[in-house]
């Protein structure tokens, strides 16, 4: 699809052996006549990226972003990328997400530069980047998403009114600030910032799906329809009807 930046984007399913751990495969390609300027809002996740611009390759890890980020593509390049589902990243790249938060990172950092290099080469060689990158992280996952992320995530995602992190803190057998430890190992961030982040997603999808937003905001666990636009404002710095 041509998005309202002018670059081409795809997504598509990861494979039967990555569904469990990665949300999809993506590519974006950039105009062949001018630069473009990608809007990147908050989703709970991270992703492995590969871009060729200029003649040049490189392979970077793009971590959760807390705020709206913007990235600068050079006219015509090419972009392609791994997102891993919300909670899974951290044992993929090998470090405490929250290191890694709002910032991207050249992959030969979190793994050896030999191995990113070669990885980024492999990369531009294939006619299918995503696949390549895929193929790297599936290398390294060793057992399955742990069943205390999936909670946390099933749960703040759908989660409204006071007292709801204290609750999932007692359903997990953890206490707040343990619980607050782990989202910060495994999400990037603490509960309360995730739980915003997950409920944003939700409603973003909802609407996309033609949901009217007063409908929307009520199923999403908002006040109401104008504390959605707010919150949507804070985190993508436009209006909800614009992002869809």
């Amino acid at each position: 699809m041509t998005t309202v930046d002018g670059t081409v984007y795809r997504e598509r399913r990861p494979p039967a052996g990555l569904a469990a751990h990665v949300a999809c495969l993506w590519d974006r390609d950039a105009p062949p006549g001018d630069p473009a300027t990608v809007r990147v809002i908050p989703d709970g996740c991270a992703d492995i990226v590969w871009q060729h611009a200029g003649g040049d390759v490189t392979a970077f890890v793009a971590g959760p972003d807390s705020r709206v980020q913007f990235a600068e593509l050079p006219a015509g390049a090419r972009m392609a990328g791994v997102r891993f589902a919300p909670g899974v990243a951290a044992s993929v790249l090998g470090v405490p997400l929250d290191e890694v938060r709002d910032r991207r990172v050249p992959l030969g950092e979190l793994w050896s530069g030999t191995i990113a290099g070669e990885l980024a080469e492999r990369a531009a060689m294939s006619g299918e980047p995503a696949v390549v990158l895929a193929a790297a992280a599936q290398a390294r996952i060793t057992e399955p998403p742990d069943a205390a992320t999936d909670a946390i995530v099933r749960t703040l995602e759908r989660a409204s009114g006071t007292g709801v992190i204290a609750i999932l803190a007692g359903e997990l057998g953890l206490s707040e600030r343990q619980l607050h430890r782990r989202c910060l190992t495994m999400f990037g961030y603490g509960p309360k910032t995730l739980q915003r982040v997950l409920r944003f997603q939700r409603a973003l999808r909802l609407a996309r799906r033609g949901g009217r937003l007063a409908e929307v905001a009520a199923v999403s666990g908002y006040a109401d329809q104008a504390h959605l636009a707010r919150e949507t404002r804070r985190l993508a710095g436009v209006p909800l009807t614009q992002l869809v």
